[in-house]
């Protein structure tokens, strides 16, 4: 009897637990849907290519080497002081490795 009353108490915690978790989740998931839809309902249209900025942030990057994307490396030229990324001073950043 013992032992059926702890792992009767064991199940009814896990299953506590599990309805705490889907709760937490289905809390945030509202909020990224409804960020995800306001980027929607703001991007450009296609030909009008921006980069977002809430993507990127100034951190004290410098070189295409330290970029991962030619996005990312867009963005740092566009908007964050002391970039060497545009040898040819072009507007295109890292043109050997993400900006072909």
């Amino acid at each position: 009897m013992k032992k059926f009353l702890v792992v009767l108490a064991i199940g009814w915690l896990g299953w506590l637990g599990w309805q705490v978790y889907t709760k937490s989740q289905s809390s945030r998931s509202p909020i990224i849907k409804t960020q995800a839809v306001k980027g929607l309902m703001n991007s450009p249209s296609p030909e009008k290519k921006t980069v977002s900025s809430p993507l990127f942030k100034c951190d004290g990057r410098t070189f295409c080497s330290q970029m991962k994307s030619c996005e990312e490396a867009t963005f740092f030229l566009k908007n964050c002081p002391n970039v060497k990324m545009d040898g040819n001073n072009d507007g295109i950043p890292c043109e050997k490795q993400w900006c072909k």
